[in-house]
């Protein structure tokens, strides 16, 4: 993602992932990956109309994305996830879902 805003890592710094689980099914995870094209705004914004996240969970997730390369956005059934995965690639985001073992 391109850096639009200045950010210094401290040591209080913590990764918090905040996800929706859905309570149904055989459990997946929808993965998200950093890239140099989109902005934080825009995944920002993509996170907030695909996934339902609130904005502190879709900036929280942004800079995760951004500093390790890669999280969790969402989890649950693989055919819930799937409509949603499509929708954020459609966005232009690299985006997969691996099933979690049981």
């Amino acid at each position: 993602m391109i850096n639009h805003w200045m950010h210094t890592e401290t040591e209080e710094d913590t990764d918090v992932l905040v996800e929706e689980k859905i309570n149904s099914g055989h459990r997946a995870r929808m993965i998200v990956f950093n890239d140099e094209v989109n902005t934080f705004d825009w995944v920002i914004k993509c996170f907030m109309e695909v996934c339902n996240h609130t904005f502190e969970q879709s900036e929280q997730l942004s800079y995760i994305i951004h500093f390790k390369g890669k999280a969790t956005v969402k989890t649950g059934p693989k055919n819930e996830l799937k409509p949603l995965k499509d929708a954020l690639v459609d966005r232009g985001l690299s985006v997969v879902i691996e099933e979690e073992e049981d």
